[in-house]
């Protein structure tokens, strides 16, 4: 039980722990693992998050490299954290050692930032079509509405005006004759 206490403090002394991200996404959920040593499960985490079943169809396409890069970073923690031989390190060394896990912690964060991103750039993609359709369709059925309008109007008020129209001009033009004395 000590010993897993003073590995957790030592995992929250050594890396930076500002901006892990909100409870319950990605970068917090691997970010947490990876303090508390728990690497295998960071690394199950990762590779489940990539095989799940997306709403967006090129998902896996845009954040595959990052996970996979991910994955290659949480192992180089792992060995820098847990170097056979640190004892036997001079003082200085030690330090480059941890100095090169916070490094890669750091880039870890970028990387696991970038998969957020572009999730929500997919999401916000997907929005756009969703409003993009939604619009069309609006156009489309006040189009059709204003033609099936139009067309009512042609065929019903349309033809009854021509024959009004037809017959005053008949009987203007009967008029017409008359007063010039034609008939």
């Amino acid at each position: 039980m000590m010993g897993a206490l003073s590995r957790s403090r030592r995992g929250i002394n050594e890396f930076d722990l500002s901006d892990l991200g909100t409870p319950d996404t990605l970068r917090y959920n691997v970010l947490t693992l990876i303090i508390n040593e728990e690497y295998d499960r960071a690394n199950h985490h990762l590779k489940d998050f990539l095989n799940t079943d997306s709403e967006y169809p090129n998902f896996r396409q845009r954040t595959e490299k990052y996970i996979k890069h991910s994955l290659e970073l949480i192992q180089a923690i792992k060995s820098k954290r847990d170097y056979p031989g640190m004892a036997l390190l001079t003082k200085t060394r030690q330090a480059e050692v941890r100095e090169k896990a916070r490094e890669h912690f750091q880039d870890l964060k970028s990387v696991l930032r970038k998969v957020e991103i572009c999730q929500e750039e997919l999401r916000l993609t997907d929005i756009k079509s969703t409003t993009i359709l939604m619009r069309t369709i609006w156009l489309v059925v006040v189009f059709i509405a204003i033609a099936a309008f139009v067309k009512e109007l042609v065929d019903g008020l349309g033809s009854t005006f021509l024959i009004i129209f037809d017959q005053q001009l008949g009987e203007w033009i009967h008029l017409f004759f008359i007063s010039v004395g034609i008939i």
